[in-house]
């Protein structure tokens, strides 16, 4: 499908295109359902410009900060994961780039993790080269996750210290060492509907395995901090194009769903998602970890009628 006949889709009464979006997830994925926790193992100072995130040194927004954390801490993290029924887990870190010493660290921990808990390994850990790759893919890590953010017409708007053909290499070198690669973006950072659907079919292109959707929290101190909300139509409607175009492909709904679809969040997985990040976002707290429990069953049973 080209763009206008996607854009065509947006037409269509929100049941119909629901209805179009739920059948491809049943006939391409089934009932899988794939729930990941992340860890935020390095907090804040980071030096890039992205105007979404609380993290970067140049906003204020009084982010907690701290160095990587102990090896041990992130194994119990994961175990925390393992245990409120996550099947993978996520070491992430602040900064666009990470220290020879650090990458070590993270490799070291991921080690211990795949060695003593049935969970599988990933990392967001930024902009990384061939050597660093072979380094964590031996340790263990799996999957590795760098988003795209939004379209590249839209980037250049978001981030200026670094470049969308960046992000693209990273998952492109990720992807020649055969690691899976889990790659998706923001919504509601005023993109329109061509950005949304051009960062579709650019994922596509580059045949990630896992696409998060991420929907804007603005945050205080941020140049989004007073940004207008999407609305939960526009989400469901976000994912449903998603599922049509990535078919086959893991679509994640992640931060910002509580407060974007507060009591329509298992409407999202009648629109073609399949995934969820549970157990809360790096700076952001989720929702209690009983409450995804209750949520997940409810997903499962419906999937069922």
């Amino acid at each position: 499908m080209d763009k206008a006949e996607i854009r065509a889709l947006l037409d269509l009464p929100l049941t119909e295109l629901i209805a179009q979006a739920n059948k491809i997830r049943q006939n391409e994925m089934g009932a899988q359902l794939d729930l990941c926790t992340i860890i935020n193992a390095k907090s804040g100072m980071c030096s890039e410009d992205c105007k979404f995130c609380c993290q970067s040194g140049r906003h204020a927004t009084g982010v907690e900060t701290y160095p990587l954390k102990e090896k041990q801490e992130i194994f119990q993290a994961a175990q925390t994961a393992k245990d409120n029924g996550a099947k993978r887990f996520g070491i992430v870190t602040s900064g666009n780039s990470l220290t020879k010493d650090e990458i070590h660290r993270i490799a070291d921990a991921i080690y211990q993790i795949k060695s003593k808990i049935a969970i599988d390994a990933c990392a967001s850990l930024g902009c990384l080269d061939l050597d660093d790759f072979a380094l964590l893919k031996k340790a263990g890590l799996t999957r590795y996750h760098h988003n795209i953010e939004t379209s590249p017409r839209h980037f250049a708007k978001i981030v200026t210290s670094h470049t969308f053909q960046e992000r693209i290499e990273t998952i492109k070198a990720a992807k020649s060492l055969n690691l899976e690669v889990c790659s998706g973006g923001i919504i509601g950072m005023g993109e329109d509907w061509d950005d949304r659907i051009e960062m579709a079919q650019i994922l596509k292109e580059l045949n990630v395995d896992s696409v998060p959707l991420n929907i804007l929290v603005p945050i205080k101190g941020t140049p989004l901090e007073n940004q207008s909300p999407v609305s939960c139509n526009d989400v469901i409607k976000t994912i449903a194009i998603f599922r049509i175009i990535l078919r086959n492909k893991i679509i994640k709904v992640a931060a910002g769903r509580e407060t974007a679809l507060k009591d329509f969040q298992g409407l999202a997985f009648l629109a073609g998602a399949n995934g969820m990040l549970i157990g809360g976002y790096l700076t952001v707290k989720g929702r209690d970890s009983s409450q995804d429990k209750q949520l997940i069953l409810e997903i499962k049973e419906t999937w069922k009628a």
